[in-house]
Parts: structure tokens; sequence; C-alpha cells
């Protein structure tokens, strides 16, 4: 079988998981909901119905929901004519978790207790894996270049308890495996979906330092390589007003989208837009793919959908827990696959 040939038996088994996505109509019901009982009524009625079956509170929901996305990865990932497609959309979960891990041990050194409940099975290297090699010390095994950088991350912590310091490094290493895995795959939707990512993320991370008034010269070892956009341009906007980042970046892709961000409130307004507005960029992005039948990018465009779905629900779970307004929560909400 050729590449195409398998990448067209892919796509189609997508198609026909596309049915198990919730549709506009479902959510609109679940916003429009009394309280949680009334949503997770709602959802019993879709294919989450199984995983939420025997599940109750906040925090047994957010875990089946865990599981059912872990499903799907699953499930993809066994047709996946290359693994790596599927690797890529992982990534930040396993350094995710050896941030979590890392924290632990720190805290554990400090007298405070471990949070391995906030670990997630979403990544593609075993919890178990990460945990045993975190907790005696011995990297060797550990995938991504994390068996050189981990020693050099306790370092830092040894030194100086920057854990600032501690998670810029994971993620300039983060960014470093998805590109090298987007130049393995060669395949230029990905290697441009990667690339958009790292430039959104840079994106994100100058209006979080810049609620901290960092200058431009502070931001720039926050950013990160393999984007398209010139980190030493990105690093000037730091001292720009929000507002006139979208006519500095009008040449590029981002430039509607920073336009189109409402920055009248406080700086955790703007990045809850923010995020949004990125999350939805992405899924613009990577979907133009669905015109194709065997476009390998079909498979990170219902991967990404699916994430969306599962941040939508947790979204309108917590603002029904908190009696939330209907159309702050319809702001909140992202841009569906359907």
């Amino acid at each position: 079988m050729s590449r195409k040939e398998a990448y067209g038996y892919a796509v189609a088994r997508i198609r026909a998981m596309e049915h198990r996505l919730l549709d506009s109509g479902v959510l609109q019901r679940m916003i429009d909901a009394d309280d949680t009982a009334s949503v997770f009524k709602i959802l019993g009625e879709t294919s989450y119905a199984s995983a939420l079956s025997s599940q109750a509170g906040l925090p047994s929901v957010d875990k089946a929901l865990e599981a059912d996305l872990h499903a799907i990865y699953n499930e993809i990932r066994s047709f996946a004519p290359d693994k790596e497609i599927i690797d890529i959309m992982c990534l930040h979960y396993d350094f995710h978790n050896v941030k979590v891990l890392l924290k632990s041990a720190f805290n554990v050194r400090s007298g405070s207790k471990k949070r391995w409940d906030l670990l997630t099975s979403l990544g593609s290297c075993p919890i178990d894996k990460l945990i045993d090699c975190v907790e005696i010390e011995d990297y060797r095994l550990l995938p991504f270049g994390l068996d050189q950088l981990l020693p050099k991350c306790i370092a830092v912590w040894e030194q100086t308890k920057n854990i600032l310091e501690i998670e810029r490094m994971l993620d300039a290493r983060l960014y470093e495996v998805m590109s090298e895995y987007a130049v393995i795959l060669d395949m230029p939707g990905i290697k441009s979906w990667v690339s958009t990512r790292i430039d959104g993320e840079n994106i994100r991370t100058l209006v979080r330092l810049k609620r901290f008034s960092f200058d431009s010269a502070g931001v720039m070892p926050f950013l990160h390589a393999g984007g398209k956009l010139d980190l030493n341009l990105l690093a000037q906007l730091v001292s720009e007003p929000f507002e006139s980042w979208g006519r500095v970046l009008d040449f590029s892709e981002f430039g509607g989208m920073l336009c189109s961000v409402d920055a009248a409130g406080g700086f955790s307004d703007l990045i809850m837009s923010l995020e949004k507005a990125l999350d939805d960029f992405y899924f613009e992005k990577i979907a133009a793919s669905r015109y194709s039948s065997s476009a390998p990018e079909n498979i990170p465009a219902y991967l990404w959908g699916k994430e969306m779905e599962v941040k939508n629900i947790r979204v309108i779970l917590v603002s029904k827990s908190n009696k939330g307004n209907k159309d702050d929560l319809r702001g909140l909400l992202r841009h569906g696959y359907a």
C-alpha cells in the first residue's frame, strides 16, 4: 500500500469517527442547562455515556473525559501510518508530566507532599516509566533528550530554586522535539502547523511576561525558535500596548487574529481571550486539510477538534458549578469540529 493509499484509509477511518463528536445543538443544550446534573444527563445521551456512567463529581468527571480522550488517541494510533503524527499531539502532555514529577520531587525535598494526581495518561511515554526514572534519579531511559536535560534542571533548582527557569528549559525542549518530529514526517501542512503553534506560544508568553513588566531583553530567553516570526521583532512587542500587536504583525498570519482579540479588560481577561483565539486559529489552520481525502493533516485536525470538545465540556461544567453567566460562557467556548 502506498503512503497516499495508507492515508486515504486513515482519513476514511477518521470520517467514520466524526459522528461521535458533539454537534452544535448538543453544546447549546449544555449551555442552556440549569446545572451540572442537567449537563451530565445531556452527555449521557452522547458518545460520552459509557465513560461517565459510573462517575460522580467534577474531579471524577474530569478523569472520565481524560479516559475518553485517551481512548481516541489509542484508536487513531492503531491505524495512523506514521506514529510521529500522533506523538506531535501528545508531546505537551509528556512534558507536563515531567514538570509535575520534578515539582513533586522538589516539594518532597522541602517537606511537602507529592502531587501525582496532576499527572495525565495522555502522553506518549508511560507514566510508570517516568515516575520510576525520576524517583530513582536514573534518567538514561527517558526519551526526547530528557536524559540530558533533567540533570540540568535539577542543578538549576539546587543552585537557584528558580522554577520559572526550569519550565523555560523544558518548554524550549518541547518545541525543539515538535520541530524534529515535523522534519521527520516531512509533510508541509504539519511543518507549517507546528511553526504556527510555536509562534502562537511565543505570543502567549509575551502577554504573560508583559503582565510582569519584562522588557525586550528579559523576554528573549523565553521565546522559542522554530516559528516563522522573527524573535527579535516579537521581543520588541512586549514594550508596546497589546492593541498595536496586530498592526505590527499585519504581514503575518497572526495579524488579523490579534486585531480581533478583545483587550479592553485586565490581563486575566486578555490572556483568556487570547488563548481562546489561538485555539480557534490553530484549528482553522489545520482543518483546511479536511477538503482532501488523503491529507495526513486530517489526523491532527480531528484530534485537535476532540481536544477542544473536551475543553468545552470542562468549561461548561465549571461554569455551571459556579453558576456562571450563559453569555460569558459562550464567549469562552472553542470552535467545534463540525
